[in-house]
């Protein structure tokens, strides 16, 4: 994407029609105009369409679905990485007596990261309100339905495996594809 016609104001839904239900987003220009610049790229050009949702997370303070990789690893991009656009005003994680872990509120959107710039396909919903060091980008929020549906993937729980029959991170037990992602018309 052209970073120089990055527009800043308002809000683009995008819905990822999924296998397990649809999951519907809206990303806001304002938090995060190259993020968004870049998820509509991806998007337009059919990127996220037959990929799967990696990563489910159950861990007390991080409950989380990830999605976004076409080699389905966790490892996987675009080709390309930007830099962050971080957020300055989350609230301290209740659940955090340190005071350096902020709150992902249920709901939100973020980019997922292996570390400082490194942004690039792979995002995560947040199922549960969720304690992270505030290093990934947030973009937007999923809707109610949107919700509903990670319920019920986060409800199948984590797909076991030799080493750990009981995970608290791993691939979802319901496997998840998006089948589509689609910019909504104005």
């Amino acid at each position: 994407p052209d970073p120089r016609r990055t527009p800043d104001r308002g809000t683009v839904r995008v819905t990822l029609r999924t296998n397990q239900g649809p999951i519907g987003l809206t990303l806001d220009r304002a938090a995060a105009p190259c993020t968004v610049q870049s998820f509509l790229h991806l998007v337009r050009h059919r990127f996220y369409d037959r990929t799967s949702c990696h990563r489910l997370t159950a861990y007390p303070t991080l409950k989380v679905l990830q999605c976004g990789d076409p080699s389905g690893t966790g490892s996987g991009g675009p080709g390309y990485r930007y830099r962050d656009e971080l957020p300055t005003d989350l609230p301290p994680a209740p659940t955090d007596p340190t005071g350096v872990r902020r709150l992902y509120a249920r709901g939100t959107l973020a980019m997922a990261n292996a570390g400082p710039d490194t942004n690039g396909s792979q995002f995560f919903l947040v199922q549960a309100d969720s304690a992270l060091r505030p290093h990934y980008t947030i973009f937007g929020s999923v809707d109610a339905p949107g919700l509903a549906t990670l319920d019920r993937i986060a409800a199948g729980g984590i797909a076991p495996t030799a080493e750990d029959p009981a995970p608290v991170d791993g691939a979802p037990a319901l496997p998840v594809q998006v089948c589509r992602a689609a910019r909504h018309q104005r």
